[in-house]
């Protein structure tokens, strides 16, 4: 991650140099609002023209409301099927957590407190375009790698 990359309270914008590739880890850190509706965290590339947006890698939507953890990407400006099956809903409000998104040859699979959480198979087959990481929400980050 770069110097300049941004880091207020509850956002982080920052840039993955070169771009993701397999058995690369990010890291997000925090501490969960007291009384939290949602979070993002988001992997994406930069757009090829100012008025179009990037693509979207992966789009992990955390509803505290749902207990649901959404999985998701878009290519050519288009939004695919959402993924939602987990086996458990790590996040409490207050509690500090450490999210673990590991890129994968096949899938990110994504880790937190060290548990397995679920998986989201690559739809973009260009992953070293994927070179901006978005953290937002309810939430204070205490560290992002």
């Amino acid at each position: 991650m770069e110097e300049k990359d941004q880091k207020e309270n509850g956002e982080y914008t920052g840039e993955i140099k070169g771009g993701l590739r397999p058995s690369m880890k990010l890291v997000v850190m925090g501490i969960v609002n007291k009384k939290p509706k949602s979070m993002e965290v988001i992997l994406s590339s930069r757009p090829q023209e100012e008025d179009s947006e990037g693509d979207v890698g992966l789009q992990l939507k955390v509803s505290f409301r749902e207990k649901a953890v959404q999985r998701n990407a878009r290519l050519a400006g288009k939004w695919g099927s959402a993924e939602n099956t987990l086996s458990f809903f790590p996040f409490a409000a207050g509690e500090p957590f450490k999210m673990e998104i590991v890129c994968e040859h096949q899938q990110f699979r994504i880790l937190v407190d060290g548990q397995p959480l679920c998986g989201f198979t690559h739809r973009l087959s260009q992953l070293a375009s994927l070179t901006a990481l978005r953290v937002f929400g309810d939430l204070q980050l205490t560290k992002v790698a």
